[in-house]
């Protein structure tokens, strides 16, 4: 049997996905928002028993920080260790992390 890791969702990465959803709202499909939340929380699962799954964000270049693309999304996470992953953010494909940020990622 495979080991899995925890997947949990970083309070940033929470915030991603409630901004999705108001965005939504606003524009009078709250359910689109909520489906597509609920697509970024199932493809974010197979990290618990493929964690390297995703390729390396290349904005930074470490192996510990990857990304699984579901467009018009990246769902970028880091490999805390053997057991633990955590989603730091869940943003459009077209946006750009800012590697002077450092610790946000």
């Amino acid at each position: 049997m495979q080991k899995r890791c925890v997947v949990q969702f970083a309070d940033s990465a929470e915030q991603d996905l409630d901004a999705i959803v108001a965005w939504y709202d606003a524009q009078l499909v709250p359910e689109v928002g909520r489906c597509l939340v609920a697509a970024v929380v199932e493809h974010a699962e197979q990290l618990e028993i493929f964690p390297e799954s995703g390729t390396v964000t290349p904005e930074f270049e470490n192996p510990l920080l990857r990304e699984l693309h579901l467009p018009p999304f990246r769902i970028v996470y880091r490999i805390e260790g053997v057991d633990l992953i955590s989603v730091v953010r869940v943003w459009r494909s077209e946006r750009l992390m800012d590697p002077t940020i450092g610790g946000n990622a």
